[in-house]
């Protein structure tokens, strides 16, 4: 693993050895790890999809090298909020005012009163906002079931999730 270090918040940014001997998570694993070392319990540490991103590796690569700081005791997750230094005992992080996906299905639903997605048309896909949000693929299925739940979207077997009739959006 080759890494150098930038002088910007002693940012370490390392190139993955996938010829070598050491699994690509357990790189992964690593360099996170040095990247959360000065970091004060309950900061945020980046999600499964942000890793992804990052280094181009599968979701499974991304989990895997979070489970592994997890096993370690350095992060703990919260379901639909991702991943946080430390241990939740230490210093829980500030609970949220509205779970996160019911914030982007909000945001969703204002872009539709908007006019950026009119009816019958499609919303962006899972992939696109797990992306737009750096969430995992769970909080945003939750954020579409809402959606669709409340009747501003419905969803197309094989061709996506488009939004509702004007007369079918709930009514405020």
């Amino acid at each position: 693993m080759i890494c150098q270090v930038l002088y910007l918040f002693a940012y370490v940014s390392c190139v993955l050895d996938y010829d070598g001997d050491t699994h690509i998570y357990l790189q992964i694993a690593d360099i996170i790890r040095r990247r959360v070392a000065g970091l004060s319990s309950g900061h945020p540490v980046p999600s499964e999809a942000d890793i992804q991103q990052e280094f181009g590796v599968a979701r499974t690569t991304a989990r895997r090298a979070i489970h592994i700081l997890r096993e370690e005791g350095l992060v703990y997750t919260v379901q639909g909020e991702g991943a946080f230094v430390g241990t939740p005992d230490e210093a829980p992080r500030k609970k949220r005012k509205v779970p996160l996906y019911q914030q982007i299905a909000s945001d969703i639903a204002e872009q539709i009163k908007s006019g950026e997605f009119g009816p019958r048309r499609p919303i962006p896909g899972e992939a696109a906002l797990v992306s737009q949000y750096g969430v995992a693929r769970e909080t945003v299925r939750r954020a579409m079931a809402l959606l669709r739940e409340q009747g501003w979207i419905y969803t197309v077997a094989q061709r996506g999730s488009y939004v509702s009739p004007k007369e079918s959006w709930p009514q405020a």
